[in-house]
C-alpha cells in the first residue's frame, strides 16, 4: 500500500503545478487589464472627433495634442489659469484675436483645439527645422515656443548659433534660455526680446508633456 501511495505523488505535483501555472496566467491577464484600465482614465482620448481632425489638418501626431490637453487642463474644457488662458490647450485671448476668434468662444472645445493647432502649425513654419532634425527634438522646442513664447526661444537659438553650437538641438536651446535671465546674455545684440527668467517652469513644462507623450505612446504600442 505504501509503494501505491508513492506512486501518486508525482501526478500530485504535476497537478499542483499546473494549477500554479494557471493561477499565474490569470493574475498576469487581470493586472494587465487592470493596468489598461488605469492607463485609460489617467491618459484619456478624450475630444477625440477634433483632436484626430485637427491633427491629420496641420500634420501633428494626435498623441502629443492629448498629451498637451492632459497638462494644459486635464480635460476640462472650463480650465482658466490665472494669466488668462482658457480652455482645453489653454489658449489666451491675445491668441484668439490673431485668428479673429471672439473671446467668448475660446472655451468650446473644437474652437480651442483648432486655435492650439493653428497656433501649432505656425510656430512650426516659423521655426523653419531643417530635414533630419529629431522628432524629440523639434517637439521640445515647439512646446518651449507655445509655453514661454517663440521669441525667447529664437533668441535661444540665436545664441546657440553665435556661439557655435546647434540651434536645433533642445539640450543647448534649454541652456540657452536659462542662460537669458543673465545680463551677459539677454544684453547680446542678437537676442530681440530681452531677458527671461521663466526658463525652469518652461524647461518642467516640456518635461510634463514629453513624459505623458512616451506614456501615451506605449499605450498606443507603439
Amino acid at each position: 500500500m505504501a509503494k501505491k501511495a508513492k506512486s501518486r505523488r508525482p501526478g500530485l505535483l504535476r497537478t499542483l503545478l499546473a494549477v500554479l501555472v494557471v493561477l499565474a496566467l490569470a493574475a498576469t491577464l487581470l493586472f494587465t487589464v487592470f493596468r489598461r484600465q488605469v492607463d485609460t482614465m489617467e491618459y484619456p482620448c478624450r475630444y477625440n472627433e477634433y483632436v484626430e481632425y485637427y491633427a491629420g489638418k496641420y500634420n501633428i501626431d494626435p498623441l502629443i495634442l492629448y498629451s498637451f490637453i492632459r497638462t494644459e487642463s486635464n480635460f476640462n474644457p472650463n480650465a482658466q489659469s490665472n494669466v488668462g488662458a482658457r480652455g482645453l490647450m489653454q489658449i489666451m485671448p491675445s491668441v484668439a484675436r490673431q485668428f479673429d476668434v471672439p473671446a467668448a468662444e475660446i472655451t468650446d472645445p473644437r474652437t480651442n483645439i483648432w486655435l492650439a493647432n493653428k497656433l501649432m502649425s505656425k510656430i512650426m513654419s516659423s521655426l523653419r527645422f531643417p530635414e533630419g532634425t529629431p522628432e524629440k527634438d523639434r517637439m521640445s522646442i515647439i512646446l518651449a515656443s507655445y509655453n514661454s513664447g517663440i521669441g525667447h526661444v529664437n533668441d535661444a537659438r540665436r545664441l546657440a548659433r553665435l556661439n557655435g553650437e546647434n540651434p536645433n538641438s533642445w539640450e543647448v536651446v534649454a541652456r540657452y534660455l536659462t542662460l537669458k535671465a543673465e545680463p551677459e546674455f539677454y544684453e547680446n545684440e542678437v537676442v530681440r526680446c530681452g531677458r527671461f527668467t521663466g526658463s525652469r517652469q518652461t524647461l518642467a513644462y516640456v518635461n510634463d508633456v514629453i513624459g505623458r507623450y512616451d506614456r501615451y505612446c506605449r499605450i498606443a504600442g507603439r
